[in-house]
């Protein structure tokens, strides 16, 4: 069973194969959601400052009837924040927000700006960021740390001055949307790919080639997807409140064979998201 696998980062910690990702569910439903997740199995929540949820998915976690060590919590310094000392500030706020000792994984959202996403240069602004998430590491507030959005040339400006590298970073990876050349780089440099929206936000399922793949599987186009994302090596995060959704998301004990996976690693990317495409990571960019 998925949910009992795990990843183990550079720095020895394990971590779930599988995790929720949380965007879009309400602050005043995360808590329901989070003690959903976990009688179905969870044991990885995925939340970010940006999603303004993080008060609720503390709450599930601390009563969720799990001893803290058994869940590992994931959440994300805001994109926009770019110097140290308001990164240090925020990285508080987090843990005051969800009332936890200390968080498991924190991100930097993006090297840049939503209102400026793949646009100006933030190298020094990330690399204080960086800096203030090395220091919480250090503290023991964060057990691990990474990126999220990260292109190689934003991975090397890190990478080049830190004191502690990046574990982790978190992609839109999905089949019709395979950053192969940078998920190599990642593998190279000892830094996990979590993937977010394996399911490209429900538009793959319009997609008439998946739905025969995952036919002649037996399984959901969603269970094919996350599938595809854990066959590449990387971490899935579906997202949903849904707990049939939850249920079926893990039930993940198949396995695409090796012609598929080459079939779906070349299957032509989507032309656009849909209602989704305005925002930023949706944008082709």
């Amino acid at each position: 069973m998925i949910f009992g696998e795990t990843y183990t980062l550079s720095n020895g910690v394990t971590i779930p194969k599988l995790g929720l990702g949380t965007w879009f569910i309400p602050d005043e439903a995360a808590a329901g959601a989070v003690r959903e997740a976990v009688k179905i199995g969870y044991r990885h929540i995925d939340t970010a400052q940006a999603y303004e949820n993080e008060r609720g998915m503390g709450e599930g976690i601390r009563t969720c009837g799990l001893a803290r060590e058994e869940m590992f919590v994931t959440t994300k310094l805001a994109a926009e924040i770019k110097n140290y000392e308001e990164a240090v500030k925020v990285i508080d706020d987090s843990l005051e927000k969800m009332g936890l000792d200390y968080i498991d994984l924190m991100l930097i959202h993006s090297p840049q700006p939503w209102a400026d996403f793949r646009g100006g240069d933030y190298a020094e602004g990330n690399r204080e960021a960086w800096r203030a998430l090395e220091d919480a590491y250090k503290a023991g507030k964060l057990r691990t740390i990474g990126v999220s959005n990260f292109k190689e040339q934003d991975l090397e400006n890190i990478l080049a001055s830190c004191t502690v590298a990046p574990m982790v970073n978190q992609l839109l990876v999905h089949i019709g949307n395979t950053p192969a050349a940078l998920i190599k780089y990642c593998e190279e440099k000892n830094i996990l790919v979590e993937a977010y929206s394996p399911v490209a936000h429900g538009e793959i399922m319009r997609h008439p080639e998946v739905a025969v793949m995952a036919e002649k599987y037996g399984v959901t186009i969603p269970q094919l997807c996350i599938r595809y994302d854990l066959q590449l090596g990387t971490l899935p995060l579906p997202k949903t409140a849904n707990p049939e959704h939850m249920r079926d998301n893990a039930a993940l004990d198949f396995e695409i064979s090796e012609q598929d996976m080459a079939i779906l690693k070349t299957m032509q990317p989507l032309k656009d998201y849909g209602e989704f495409s305005v925002f930023p990571v949706f944008s082709g960019k």
